[in-house]
């Protein structure tokens, strides 16, 4: 933890169009020593400790010269304690469906019936991206009563965090970031989920293991690849919701799920995003 002295980089970039710009752009900002975003309307503020920055960090940063996007930034030095302040001043607490608010640690206790408490640091998963708020969603709108339940890409555990207080009997999060796989067990510990196992790596962690239910919220490409071993660990009756692909992108992730014995069930939307939830379709048990 800094001190009251620490001085950060604080970054601000206008991204137009905003997506997928500016989840890659955290991605590889990240991989550069930043260690803490906040995503708003006009792009992505990013703070790395001064210490630690090197002032041509931005030329290692391969998504700054995409010419399918525009991007503008400014930087600043600012103090520890003002780091803190701005962060709490962007990161709003979020409201879903009514019943399940996720917040930081400094925000006001919420009576509601799922109260998360989140600090995401590097960490994606905050339920700001329209992504994870869609999975929350379906997660909320579904039974995980006594199920066994797969979080992959997990990021910061909020979507295990869920389905762990909505009555899952076990649930695995993996996330093949070791940002987010530490950030995660610390999320996990804090909301006392504690059947919740963290494990850091991709799908081949996975193994002979079987889940009721699914969760995938990643990116169209990891997604296409990996829906098949997804299948093959679902139980007979098993569903699969999974997001992180955009609303043109949803024909091709059907077919692949159709090919890998899945049924279409629905699909959410949100500025262009898509959840989709698909199932064990009954030939496929047949088999």
């Amino acid at each position: 933890m800094a001190d009251t002295d620490t001085v950060y980089v604080e970054y601000v970039f206008n991204v137009n169009p905003l997506q997928p710009a500016c989840d890659i752009l955290i991605a590889e900002l990240g991989e550069e020593g930043f260690e803490s975003f906040v995503e708003n309307e006009d792009g992505v503020l990013a703070y790395i400790q001064k210490e630690d920055w090197d002032p041509d960090v931005l030329q290692k940063i391969s998504i700054l010269s995409n010419t399918d996007f525009e991007f503008s930034h400014s930087k600043r030095e600012i103090q520890q304690e003002n780091w803190n302040a701005n962060w709490e001043r962007h990161f709003e607490p979020i409201s879903v469906d009514d019943t399940c608010v996720v917040r930081a640690p400094f925000h006001d206790k919420v009576d509601v019936e799922y109260d998360i408490v989140i600090m995401p640091k590097m960490s994606f998963g905050t339920g700001h991206h329209e992504t994870t708020h869609m999975m929350l969603a379906y997660i909320l709108a579904n039974d995980m009563q006594e199920k066994a339940v797969l979080d992959m890409g997990s990021g910061t555990g909020v979507l295990a965090i869920l389905a762990a207080m909505k009555g899952a009997k076990s649930v695995d999060a993996i996330d093949i970031d070791h940002w987010c796989f530490l950030n995660a067990k610390e999320n996990v510990d804090r909301n006392g989920c504690s059947h919740i196992q963290v494990f850091e790596g991709d799908v081949a962690l996975i193994g002979e293991k079987k889940y009721d239910l699914i969760l995938a919220n990643i990116n169209r490409n990891i997604l296409l690849s990996d829906i098949p071993s997804y299948a093959g660990a679902l139980r007979p009756g098993g569903q699969l919701f999974l997001s992180g692909f955009f609303e043109e992108d949803l024909p091709l992730v059907n077919e692949r799920a159709s090919l890998s014995g899945l049924e279409y069930r629905s699909n959410r939307e949100k500025n262009n995003w898509v959840a989709a939830h698909y199932a064990i379709s009954d030939v496929s048990i047949r088999k």
